[in-house]
């Protein structure tokens, strides 16, 4: 009786640790992939391409050949006032993001990760899917406090990639708020298959302008290597990253999802400084984010609070709306 109630929690903690890992994993092969000291592949929009691109075709073969996931009913003007403004954030999200990989440390950009609930919230109030509260306001002003702290006590501060990083977050936000104004208001749900099957495809042609003006003369003048199972296995992960999200929001709540996504920051952070020896982290750091965390956990109990008061429990489109999926 005993492993039959524990069968199905030990299952719970296995997809946690493979979310956490795949996680880590694929932030840590991105910054090894681009970093000019390591494999030194300096062109963050290629690898993203490679990324949709990849997703993409994947994502078609699960749909239309294996019949794994069934595509929902897609209209002209679903596509074109749904999927094409999340599609391209959502690429502007991923752009941005890879590319601060290239000025700043994998910790000082987890620590800034921690401004997503501000922008978050400035995005869902501006959009009108939330009010402006004091109690969110206070905890916002204690995170933007404690990301100031944290950026003060930065010795390798990057203005550009602080930028890049900020911007990133920002794309972000309003591609999870635009997912569930547009998607939500259709009455549409995308699991990770579907979602890739018509976001994919849209970013990678979102993407291909900036590759085309900023990284192509690059890699037409430049001696930049390519080796095809370190790109395959790269894309290979951030795809599997998206399933495993999926595997941990169907057997868990949004409390867990959280917690987990703290505890994954911690871990990435610190494995970042012994991986990458020049990624140092100083006492005002730690401060700094620390605060910042106390912001973002407050934030969340009230959150979860709220919506526990509004249903009598969160189902899974939801979850998936809340959580997001990431490829970077």
């Amino acid at each position: 009786m005993s492993k039959m109630i524990n069968k199905p929690l030990l299952l719970t903690y296995l997809y946690l640790f493979i979310y956490i890992l795949l996680s880590s994993g694929v932030i840590l092969y991105n910054k090894w992939v681009l970093s000019p000291k390591y494999f030194n592949f300096p062109l963050p929009i290629t690898l993203t391409m490679i990324h949709m691109g990849f997703s993409g075709a994947v994502a078609f073969f699960l749909v239309r050949v294996f019949k794994v996931a069934t595509p929902v009913k897609m209209t002209f003007e679903i596509y074109a006032t749904c999927v094409i403004p999340i599609s391209a954030f959502f690429a502007s999200s991923l752009w941005f993001g890879n590319t601060a990989y290239l000025h700043i440390s994998v910790a000082f950009i987890q620590m800034l990760k921690a401004l997503m609930p501000v922008a978050t919230f400035i995005m869902a109030v501006m959009c009108g899917t939330d009010k402006a509260r004091c109690d969110v306001f206070l905890n916002m002003l204690l995170v933007s406090v404690g990301v100031v702290i944290s950026s003060y006590g930065e010795i390798h501060f990057n203005v550009v990639g602080t930028l890049y990083q900020v911007t990133g977050i920002f794309a972000e936000a309003l591609r999870l708020v635009l997912t569930q104004v547009l998607l939500q208001k259709k009455g549409l749900t995308l699991n990770p298959i579907t979602s890739l099957y018509y976001i994919a495809p849209c970013s990678f042609v979102f993407l291909f302008i900036p590759w085309f003006l900023l990284e192509k003369p690059a890699i037409e003048v430049s001696q930049i290597q390519f080796n095809f199972w370190i790109f395959f296995s790269n894309a290979l992960c951030a795809l599997a990253l998206n399933f495993s999200i999926f595997l941990v929001i169907g057997r868990t709540g949004a409390v867990t999802i959280r917690v987990a996504g703290v505890l994954k920051d911690w871990i990435l952070i610190a494995l970042s400084t012994v991986i990458f020896p020049e990624s140092t982290i100083t006492g005002l750091n730690i401060i700094g984010y620390a605060i910042a965390l106390c912001g973002v956990v407050m934030y969340n109990y009230i959150k979860v609070k709220d919506s526990a008061s509004q249903l009598p429990a969160e189902g899974l489109p939801d979850r998936i709306a809340k959580v997001g999926y990431t490829l970077s």
